[in-house]
């Protein structure tokens, strides 16, 4: 498969996605906002995965990228190419689907649990409970037409599929950890713990016990979603 990622920071990048691509032989390309805003022409790639960043896709006065980005996203959601989005990337197809995004009234930063709400075929290798990475302070709501797939206790919408071919998660499975140090050392503003948000201590001590399933869970799902 051609896969293109579109990254909005350098410290966000695409954890084990790239593990995955090297392992099956993918082409991959890249949009690296921080860079150069050029997005492939729509025949260049089968695949697009939209990662995440601090930004919020409501932001266009602040960031004006966005403006450019989202007809993208819809061109290509359009054109029924494979979209991927997480965390960010899962809002930003929130938005172009007509779904509200918004600032949520918590944060969820840490290891915590998210659970399944439907058996679709696309999560039937996950268990019905597990902990991953999450980064996060806006929320949406469920785009219409799409499957809700997974919520946990600070926030009810973790990810959906929509169509088969596009899909989004508001979680992290991909961190190795390089890209959750990198995300810690960037975005340390934020960890003040309370409610959902853990201390970088702990964050770091999830590491060792957390990381050698998230590769498991995110390759089971990317590879899932493409043969769908």
């Amino acid at each position: 498969m051609k896969i293109h990622f579109i990254q909005h920071v350098a410290f966000e990048y695409p954890g084990s996605l790239i593990d995955w691509t090297a392992e099956h032989n993918h082409t991959i390309s890249f949009t690296k906002i921080f860079e150069s805003i050029a997005f492939p022409a729509l025949t260049g790639f089968d695949m697009l995965v939209i990662m995440g960043g601090p930004m919020g896709v409501y932001e266009e006065e602040k960031y004006d990228w966005l403006k450019k980005e989202k007809p993208f996203i819809k061109s290509a959601i359009d054109a029924k190419k494979k979209v991927l989005g997480i965390c960010l990337g899962a809002q930003f197809i929130a938005d172009v689907l007509g779904a509200k995004v918004y600032p949520h009234t918590l944060k969820e930063i840490g290891w915590w649990p998210v659970e399944k709400v439907n058996n679709h075929p696309l999560v039937q290798h996950l268990p019905q409970q597990f902990t991953t990475f999450h980064w996060h302070g806006d929320t949406f709501t469920l785009p219409e037409g799409a499957i809700h797939l997974f919520k946990s206790k600070g926030c009810e919408q973790q990810g959906f599929i929509y169509n088969n071919h596009v899909a989004g998660l508001q979680f992290h499975m991909e961190v190795k950890p390089d890209l959750l140090n990198g995300m810690t050392e960037h975005e340390r503003r934020s960890l003040i713990p309370e409610g959902f948000v853990q201390s970088e201590q702990d964050i770091v001590a999830g590491i060792e016990k957390h990381i050698p399933f998230q590769k498991e869970f995110m390759t089971g799902f990317v590879e899932t979603f493409a043969r769908l």
